[in-house]
């Protein structure tokens, strides 16, 4: 938070001279930065012993650092924190801090060159049991001066932290009354539900199920309940993935009151022992669908049964030391309800035709996943044609945009109705409109092919009822397959509409597909999902909404290998149908509701929502896709970071001739066979602080992995969406996949600066960062590796230690993630190798911390596949303490040519 406020300050109290003040609490497995502003919440752990117990003195360190003015003398300013840790408030004055143990400002920085930078630390013993606590920051000039209070002076909330539970915690719950269990968590438990104890997958968690009872369907008439279950107790934050429209999820915020506008299918409580409660409302695995409602007495189930037996009404709780074990906890036990329950299949020739050895061909799917993505929605417009396709492709390659998948959106098909709404158009027949593909849509995927050898995948769009409007009367699908007039009732695509009957889904979609195979599409968009949930007849949603599932996907998989993005599928029969069960391979899935270029406030709300949305997705069987963007557009780059540690795909949507060249290959990498790729981290991208509201004014951090436990590498994208600029303090432990309190050490590198910066993995490692308003930057962790060098006879190098880590390819957002493998060890005879395989080329960084006094001739062997590289692709960077390997520039140089492998080994000698 900043004070820029420039007002002659008075002798007593001098207000303008404080620019920033920034508090963190931490402990050994956590660090939030709390200003701005402090009126958020921290969640800490303690640190356990090695017999797995709890130790006898954790701690939580305080830091505040405060930045005065230099356009004022020097002060001595003094710092405290006045909390109520153990129950009544104190004080804990802090000690300045000097040394290795300061904030490091890495990065972008808002912060400007005359203001002073003082740290200010202390720690503070735990509690004894898991609590909530407050606390607020206070300064004083020196000390014969007034305390300011932060809260006063900037109108602050006071920060909040959570300390979680000791470890025994759990034992009660082990035998015992699974309602009376439920009920230490939930007062007021409706008694007329009945609660199972469940054997939980993710240790430590305590897993129940609630079920419960809703009607038959009677006349067409779906039948509903609506079911108290009562009100969470001793909460101080909540959090709820809701349904904003039919086909879309979203993040909800609330503090000590849990009150919801819409529906959720996910709600969590961070309580005040630290434990996070998580109830999962379950659809299925019959015809029924399940929600969450808030009330005056807590939670409710909405249920809708379209079934003509009662159903039950199922939702999972659970509670466990942080929101990601009680997540799993609930996921994993849905899943097992899925594969437990056997659907009503599909016909069994469409079975035999997709398990026909014939019928499906084995593909690798790396391209389909990893390849940059173009779209024609946004970029060329609705009024669609091969023309307008054949010059995109062309501009594109003109400007040295290799795009390895082309996705032909809306407005391909031959369509009635021309001129009216979208909604009340029909889909005639499987053949491309004749205005803008006059030739067939074979004649313009052929022209692809020949002219664009790099694309190597075609998706086009389609509905899955066929079109917005659905089939049209008129037209030779009505008269070839069995139809039916539903109707639907959304807030847009309401009305009656004419379908595809389910009894002839599947041979509808056996020919659709077909007839895209021989035109040389090879895979497809799935639109408007959510019409299945949109149907008011509840028989109509019965025969339905499994059957267009099924025979959707059976078609896709055997026609495209699983090569199909679903969207607008965000409805919760279909999550637990077709998402959550592992009996296919991934699919992507839209993430989110749409980009949109011009609205400027959608921009940081849209990665706000996926990076919570998220949070639920990486649990499916699924690839979340936050949706295309435009390389040319004021919030591109806030776009692109986000894409790239999301761990999903990349689609751009670039007006032709429109396009950031740089942002492209920050965001891409070569492959050997010459295709632009995506380097997607392994572990996929989520928000790291559940419980921060959007409208709090913290940065929004979105944590993913990638590499091997212990050995890889942790990502953290930090993104401002707020209104204002904002610095925090980023700690070592905020990253994913960091253990805390080893003898490992780490180099954190900015991806905007390319700055590194190496320290312990313990509570003096911090990092300071500023980033204005749109503002964003992507940290990446690498652990430290360190030899002693020299064969058994060589005494030169006797006593000096050499620390390296292998940094990926730099000058990528997430460029650690072309790492495959890397091994560093000494060789027999003193000299240190390195062997990194790499699936794509670029500029290799490898970081070496005594590199200053070594030279490219003299130090350094490089090689690929066997031969030397030249000498000037190898380079020495002294102030950044990295030897960088152009492998692009080497590759093509040395004229080398890709084997059987998608990968190539760069070796490294260094004496």
């Amino acid at each position: 938070m900043s004070y820029n406020q420039e007002a002659s300050p008075s002798k007593e109290q001098k207000p303008s001279q404080i620019k920033f003040i920034r508090a963190a609490q931490m402990s050994m497995f956590a660090n939030v930065s709390s200003w701005p502003p402090l009126g958020q919440v921290t969640f800490v752990k303690r640190k356990k012993d090695v017999s797995g117990g709890i130790a006898s003195k954790d701690k939580v360190r305080f830091t505040v650092l405060l930045e005065s003015s230099g356009s004022f003398p020097e002060q001595t300013w003094e710092v405290a924190i006045w909390h109520n840790v153990h129950g009544a408030w104190a004080e804990l004055l802090l000690q300045k801090v000097t040394g290795t143990r300061l904030p490091i400002a890495l990065g972008r920085q808002n912060t400007k060159s005359n203001y002073r930078r003082h740290t200010f630390s202390q720690e503070l013993e735990f509690p004894t049991g898991g609590r909530h606590a407050a606390f607020t920051v206070k300064y004083r000039i020196d000390a014969d001066s007034p305390w300011q209070w932060v809260n006063a002076q900037f109108g602050t909330k006071d920060g909040e932290i959570v300390f979680d539970p000791p470890r025994s915690w759990v034992e009660k719950y082990n035998d015992g009354d699974p309602a009376g269990q439920l009920a230490d968590f939930i007062r007021n438990l409706n008694p007329e539900l009945n609660v199972e104890h469940h054997l939980s997958e993710a240790p430590g968690a305590v897993l129940w199920s609630v079920t419960g009872k809703v009607g038959p369907a009677v006349k067409d008439k779906s039948g509903h309940a609506m079911i108290a279950l009562g009100l969470p107790k001793e909460f101080v934050r909540n959090f709820s993935l809701v349904r904003i429209w039919s086909p879309w999820l979203a993040p909800r915020h609330g503090l000590e009151t849990y009150r919801l506008t819409e529906d959720a299918i996910l709600s969590a409580f961070l309580r005040k022992d630290g434990l996070s409660l998580v109830l999962l409302a379950v659809s299925g695995p019959t015809n029924v669908v399940t929600l969450l409602k808030s009330g005056e007495s807590g939670v409710f189930i909405s249920a809708r049964n379209d079934e003509v037996e009662e159903s039950d009404v199922k939702v999972l709780s659970a509670v466990a030391p942080s929101f990601d074990l009680a997540i799993a906890a609930v996921m994993y036990e849905a899943r097992k309800c899925a594969r437990n329950f056997v659907q009503s299949t599909p016909p069994a020739e469409s079975y035999e035709r997709t398990n026909n050895a014939e019928g499906v061909d084995a593909q690798w799917l790396s391209t389909w996943y990893d390849g940059l993505a173009y779209c024609t929605w946004n970029s060329l417009g609705q009024d669609l044609t091969e023309e307008k396709i054949f010059k995109a492709l062309e501009t594109l390659e003109t400007n040295g945009i290799n795009i390895a998948n082309l996705i032909i959106d809306d407005n391909w098909q031959s369509l009635d109705n021309k001129g009216q709404s979208q909604f009340t158009r029909g889909w005639t027949s499987f053949e491309a409109n004749p205005e803008g593909f006059p030739n067939g849509l074979r004649h313009t995927i052929d022209g692809i092919r020949t002219k664009h050898r790099n694309i190597k995948h075609i998706a086009v769009w389609h509905a899955l009822m066929g079109y917005w409007g659905g089939i049209s009367p008129d037209g030779e699908l009505a008269k070839k397959y069995k139809t039916k007039i539903v109707q639907k009732a959304d807030r847009i695509a309401g009305g009656s509409m004419l379908v595809i009957d389910p009894d002839d889904i599947h041979r509808f979609y056996n020919d659709l597909y077909s007839f895209l195979s021989v035109a040389g599409v090879d895979s497809v968009k799935t639109d408007a999902q959510f019409f299945l949930d949109a149907l008011t007849d509840a028989t109509d949603r019965s025969r339905f909404t499994a059957s267009y599932q099924d025979a959707w996907s059976i078609a896709s998989l055997r026609h495209f290998q699983a090569k199909a993005i679903s969207c607008m599928s965000q409805a919760p029969q279909i999550i637990f149908h077709s998402q959550l069960p592992t009996t296919k391979p991934r699919i992507l899935l839209r993430n989110s509701d749409d980009f949109f270029p011009d609205i400027p406030s959608s921009h940081p709300w849209h990665i706000f929502c996926n990076a919570h949305n998220s949070l639920l997705t990486r649990h499916l069987n699924v690839i979340p896709d936050w949706d295309m963007f435009q390389t040319n557009h004021p919030y591109a780059s806030f776009h692109a970071a986000a894409r790239c540690v999301s761990g999903g795909p990349i689609y751009i949507t670039d007006e032709p001739g429109n396009h950031d060249l740089a942002l492209v290959n920050q965001m891409t990498a070569l492959s050997l066979d010459g295709n632009s790729i995506i380097l997607r981290p392994a572990v996929l991208g989520s928000t790291i602080d559940v419980y921060h509201n959007y409208n709090e004014g913290h940065l929004l951090k979105v944590g993913s992995y990638t590499g091997r436990a212990h050995t890889g590498s942790g990502i953290l994208g930090l993104f401002n969406v707020g209104g204002q600029d904002v610095v925090s303090l980023i700690s070592i432990t905020d990253f994913p996949g960091i253990t805390p309190d080893t003898e490992a050490e780490y180099i954190i590198h900015a991806f905007s600066t390319g700055d590194t910066i190496a320290g312990p993995c313990d509570q003096s490692f911090l990092l300071s960062i500023g980033l204005e308003q749109g503002g964003w930057e992507i940290l990446t962790t690498f652990p430290i590796r360190t030899f002693s060098l020299g064969g058994k006879n060589d005494k030169r190098n006797s006593g000096e230690l050499t620390k390296v880590a292998v940094l990926g390819l730099l000058g990528k957002m997430t460029g650690v993630a072309a790492i495959v493998d890397s091994d560093v060890f000494v060789t027999p005879d003193g000299r240190l190798q390195f062997n990194v395989s790499l699936k794509a080329i670029g500029e290799l960084g490898i970081f070496i911390s005594n590199i200053g006094t070594k030279t490219v001739e003299d130090n350094f062997m490089v090689m690929l596949l066997g031969r030397a590289v030249p000498v000037e692709t190898v380079k020495i960077q002294e102030s950044r303490n990295l030897l960088s390997v152009d492998v692009l520039a080497a590759w093509k140089h040395m004229k080398l040519e890709r084997g059987w492998s998608n990968e190539v080994t760069v070796q490294i000698f260094m004496r």
